[in-house]
């Protein structure tokens, strides 16, 4: 067993998720920043005059320190660090649809530090912007990215043409766009929307519209049939 995995000090995390465990314990996946997806036991954190108490909530930048030689390791010591607004309303939703990406998409123990920050920068942006959905798109093509499912925006499938702002294109997963009248497969999708995904910019609303729907394509083939329950309660409130 490597050291690394025996005792951490201080590492920048943030909460995924938790559940009660036994009666005074908390379960906490936890997503840091060198060590990726951590699963960690938090003894007692829901004892009234617990430390740990209060501390261990979603959305807020924590140092955390914990040990352990298996999977699920222990909590001992949790520093809040303060900086990051708290989500509200729709953006809170929006908050908790990337931590339900995060737990079914990343598997634990693998570091991406560019994830995480990445991740901190969304929450900041989500705090302070008022289009959400813009905010998740560029969330969601960064995480397939680092995860090895990078988009394929800049050209053609096939013939690695430059991709043309006026064509209809249609998407095939892990192939990327083909000409429309060559290929019956795939997402209905215009050049411009390709490369308004690229640069990060969904002002139009085509564009917008249209990467909400290539995005919904390509996460629900990498879930493999996983729901995200946090989907259906955004579509209570804003239509994303």
């Amino acid at each position: 067993m490597t050291t690394h995995r025996l005792r951490q000090e201080d590492q920048p995390s943030f909460v995924l998720h938790s559940y009660p465990y036994r009666e005074t314990s908390l379960l906490v996946e936890v997503f840091s920043r060198q060590h990726g997806r951590v699963a960690l036991v938090a003894r007692g954190a829901r004892r009234p005059r617990s430390a740990l108490r209060g501390l261990l909530m979603s959305f807020q930048p924590l140092a955390l320190s914990w040990f352990g030689k298996h999977e699920l390791r222990t909590l001992h010591k949790a520093e809040w660090q303060g900086g990051q607004p708290h989500l509200q309303g729709t953006a809170l939703l929006c908050g908790f649809y990337l931590n339900e990406l995060l737990l079914n998409l990343m598997v634990r123990d693998d570091a991406h530090e560019q994830l995480f920050d990445y991740y901190q920068l969304t929450l900041q942006r989500l705090a302070h912007e008022e289009d959400h959905a813009a905010v998740l798109r560029c969330f969601e093509k960064h995480l397939l990215q680092e995860l090895g499912y990078a988009l394929l925006l800049g050209h053609e499938a096939g013939s690695n043409e430059p991709i043309k702002p006026t064509v209809v294109y249609r998407y095939v997963v892990e192939r990327g766009a083909l000409r429309d009248e060559e290929n019956t497969e795939g997402l209905p999708v215009l050049g411009k929307t390709l490369q308004d995904m690229a640069a990060d910019d969904y002002r139009d609303a085509v564009s917008a519209q249209q990467s909400k729907q290539l995005m919904r394509m390509l996460l629900n083939h990498h879930l493999a049939g996983k729901i995200l329950h946090t989907r259906e309660l955004i579509k209570e409130f804003q239509k994303l």
